[in-house]
């Protein structure tokens, strides 16, 4: 398949094209329904345990460039994106935060048989349909959990969508979990490593020792490469509220591969891929947790797919290299016809 490499061009503050009329277009809520709540929606979806409310803000205004942002966890929320605040604005375009089912300021059910693949697409439908976002103006960026949640949605109703962006997220969770066990942990110190592997063959995984063993020698090196302590207060905050009876299902207790029965353990799509026509951008940082090679890979595998590499990048590659990342997804973005 034909893949495409992107490549940063400086980017100005006013883009080609741009005038004052057109940023004034671009702040101008005075038509929309959510001017009174400053762009907040609350989103009615049905689930088959009944009607939930979720949360969205819309920011800006463009009828051709209109992005929903689908955050990772599962169970984290909108508040790590924030730094697209400094990014995307200046380049008119128009994104959405939203919080998913389980996540801050959406409802939170204790019904754990809502906590599918499946269930979520069907939400995302809901939220898109309720944004009124087509085929012309939709655009999906998933991070992390949220790369799979926009990658199976695309699978399904991509006629629905203009583009798809996956950040820092492989088609495959047992890749994942060989890339970790495989690549990432031999970096370990030897001493942390053998307590974590004790922890692990107990199947102690929630131990506070065992997460904090991770926290502190495996997440400043490949989740977000700053001192724990400096980690920006968006991704604290977001973490602070993460639902985590979500994230055990899904995801396991901590970053470090997937680990017990976790549901997302042996999801793989890497042989659906060719069957994405749509535009696919796949971002992936040099330390991330998670191969970057295989993120590049991806996009040799969709039928119009472009890579953007973050060379000091780790899985949240909007924190520590923060340039690459938003000034080549705005690229990106502006690039589509």
């Amino acid at each position: 398949m034909f893949k495409k490499i992107l490549f940063l061009l400086p980017l100005l503050t006013i883009s080609c094209g741009q005038n004052l009329d057109s940023t004034n277009k671009y702040l101008d809520y005075s038509s929309k329904d959510d001017k009174l709540s400053g762009g907040v929606k609350m989103i009615e979806i049905e689930t088959p345990s009944g009607k939930f409310n979720v949360w969205t803000k819309r920011v800006g205004n463009n009828p051709t460039k209109k992005v929903l942002l689908l955050h990772g966890g599962p169970g984290a929320n909108h508040e790590y994106f924030q730094a697209i605040d400094s990014y995307f604005p200046k380049e008119s375009i128009e994104y959405y935060y939203y919080d998913q089912l389980g996540s801050s300021f959406s409802d939170k059910p204790k019904d754990q048989s809502l906590w599918t693949i499946e269930r979520f697409v069907d939400e995302v439908e809901q939220v898109r349909l309720s944004l009124g976002l087509d085929e012309n103006n939709f655009i999906i960026l998933g991070h992390s959990w949220g790369g799979i949640l926009g990658l199976e949605y695309a699978l399904k109703f991509q006629n629905r969508m203009k583009a798809l962006i996956i950040s820092n997220m492989v088609p495959s969770i047992p890749d994942y979990i060989k890339y970790a066990n495989d690549v990432l942990a031999p970096k370990l110190d030897p001493s942390v490593l053998k307590k974590i592997r004790e922890f692990e063959n107990a199947g102690d995984y929630t131990n506070t020792e065992y997460l904090g063993l991770i926290e502190e020698h495996y997440y400043p090196k490949h989740v977000l490469r700053m001192p724990l302590e400096e980690w920006p207060n968006p991704v604290t905050r977001s973490l602070a509220g993460l639902n985590y009876d979500i994230y055990l299902k899904m995801q396991g207790p901590s970053e470090f591969g997937v680990v017990g029965d976790a549901l997302l353990k042996d999801w793989d799509r890497k042989n659906d891929l060719k069957n994405l026509k749509i535009p696919v951008l796949t971002i992936g940082g040099q330390h991330d947790t998670m191969d970057p090679k295989q993120m590049e890979w991806m996009s040799t595998e969709v039928q119009n797919g472009t890579y953007l590499h973050c060379p000091n990048g780790s899985h949240w590659s909007m924190y520590d290299d923060q340039e690459t990342y938003f000034n080549g997804v705005a690229e990106y973005i502006n690039s589509l016809p």
